[in-house]
């Protein structure tokens, strides 16, 4: 158990813990997989042709607003962009293929920022094209995310970052059970645009209970025979105690 230290007379070390805490682990470049949803680290030969067709679904372009780069002007623009990504360990693209779709990638995200030491690391480049958006496929893939970073690899934080503008992505990640810490203003230029970020957060304390409200949204009993939710990810998370156990 963590024990708080001692405050002195100055005040200092009433908010500071004697964690007894290991260092996390980097993310690792594998499968994670789910009942409806498989992530694989990006493979550019094999995702490049089924990422670009499904994106191209989007055929205003309107998804490509609030991230720092596309839309791409040829399927060989969105190629080499691809290959600059691949090579990256950080941020760790993943490559999300809905199982109804078999070999073909509908969506990307990735692991980023991520402090090993500190115990912090970010979920984000969240790009859902619109066969997967709005779907439990998708919710599961960013379950799995999280999962990971808290249960396989250790972290004490996971964040979530996006324009303060990006009403969707801010909605998202309420229903995902991240907390708002706040604005940081003037924060990027991005495409030339001033952008105010708003951060999110879950933190392990808080993990247990936002896995179990995960994991009963995903049993299939929570949806009819027309595949509608019979509860939301916010109403099964509020009927939680803090380690997950029903009130």
């Amino acid at each position: 158990m963590n024990k708080m230290k001692k405050t002195g007379k100055n005040g200092i070390g009433a908010n500071t813990r004697d964690l007894h805490w290991t260092a996390a682990r980097p993310p690792e470049a594998s499968e994670l997989a789910g009942d409806r949803v498989l992530l694989r680290p990006l493979d550019v030969e094999r995702d490049a042709e089924s990422l670009w067709s499904a994106f191209a679904e989007d055929r205003s372009g309107d998804d490509w607003t609030w991230l720092p780069y596309g839309p791409f002007a040829s399927a060989e623009a969105f190629r080499e962009w691809l290959k600059t990504l691949e090579a990256d360990a950080d941020p760790l693209f993943m490559s999300i293929f809905p199982k109804e779709g078999g070999e073909t990638a509908s969506g990307m995200a990735a692991f980023m920022r991520f402090e090993p030491a500190h115990g912090v690391i970010e979920i984000g480049h969240i790009h859902l094209s619109p066969l997967l958006q709005r779907t439990t496929a998708a919710t599961e893939a960013l379950y799995l995310m999280m999962r990971a970073c808290f249960e396989s690899w250790g972290y004490r934080r996971l964040e979530w970052k996006c324009d303060a503008e990006n009403r969707p992505s801010r909605r998202a990640a309420e229903r995902l059970g991240f907390r708002f810490e706040g604005i940081f203003r003037q924060h990027l230029i991005v495409k030339g645009r001033n952008r105010d970020t708003a951060w999110y957060s879950v933190i392990d304390g808080e993990w247990p209970r936002i896995r179990a409200a995960f994991d009963a949204w995903l049993d299939p009993r929570n949806f009819d025979s027309r595949g509608r939710q019979r509860k939301t990810l916010r109403e099964l998370r509020e009927g939680l105690q803090p380690d997950g156990q029903r009130l």
